[in-house]
């Protein structure tokens, strides 16, 4: 046992060097949304990095490390320095590579109302809500079910009402902030519907189902979903 922690300790302690040697590291899981869209920026805005991927049930000693706090991924390290939290690593992302495209506007009223969705929209309508419709059943899941399909309706009426025109998904015809935050979750719905249930109605919500319809056949998009059947796979998992 004594040799075996050993090997690990020293596998840990050579990924570390290797890790020095990228200026730009991300610590991520192929099933995470929140991995996913710190993807999705870093190759929108053409970032070299280096990923790698985690077993959260067996966490590295790499990761506890970066993230002491919340030990959870994603974590991006640059230049030996750790980001976390998936919002916060995407104005990192943007603030220091200042290169277009932007992923957030100028405007500083406008970045506060694009903050305060995505802020709602991962907090609200995200996994919170999507993990209280797999651990139920019967009316109990009727019921969360309902409760989303509210949470997003109050998001459509926030979109229509805080921004003139269309939602601000994109910023010069590219993905901005807020089109990354919401389609790297919601455009896996096919993948939810097939393992779990359908919880995105268009009936129910019109506008939501039509924008992420849209945003589902953005290539950068279907670059980085995670593959259909693998996640399905994953998602019954969750449920037995």
């Amino acid at each position: 046992m004594h040799q075996f922690r050993e090997r690990e300790r020293e596998r840990e302690r050579e990924r570390g060097m290797e890790h020095k040697q990228s200026e730009v590291v991300l610590f991520g899981t192929w099933a995470s949304s929140f991995s996913g869209r710190v993807k999705i920026a870093l190759k929108l805005k053409g970032i070299q990095y280096e990923y790698v991927e985690e077993d959260l049930v067996n966490k590295s000693q790499m990761l506890l490390s970066y993230n002491p706090v919340q030990k959870q991924v994603p974590v991006l390290v640059h230049r030996g320095k750790p980001i976390a939290e998936s919002r916060v690593i995407l104005e990192y992302i943007d603030e220091n590579w200042s290169k277009t495209p932007n992923l957030l506007p100028k405007d500083p009223y406008e970045r506060a109302k694009i903050r305060f969705w995505a802020k709602y929209y991962d907090e609200k309508a995200s996994k919170q809500a999507i993990f209280s419709i797999i651990w139920s059943k019967g009316k109990d899941r009727e019921k969360a079910i309902e409760d989303l399909s509210e949470l997003v309706k109050v998001f459509e009426e926030g979109m229509k009402r805080d921004f003139e025109e269309d939602p601000p998904f994109f910023i010069d015809g590219s993905l901005s902030f807020l089109g990354i935050v919401v389609s790297s979750h919601a455009c896996t719905y096919e993948a939810f519907h097939e393992a779990v249930t359908t919880v995105l109605i268009p009936e129910k919500n019109p506008a939501f189902f039509s924008w992420v319809h849209g945003l589902k056949g953005h290539p950068l998009i279907q670059e980085t979903l995670p593959p259909h059947d693998k996640l399905v796979a994953r998602l019954k998992h969750l449920q037995a």
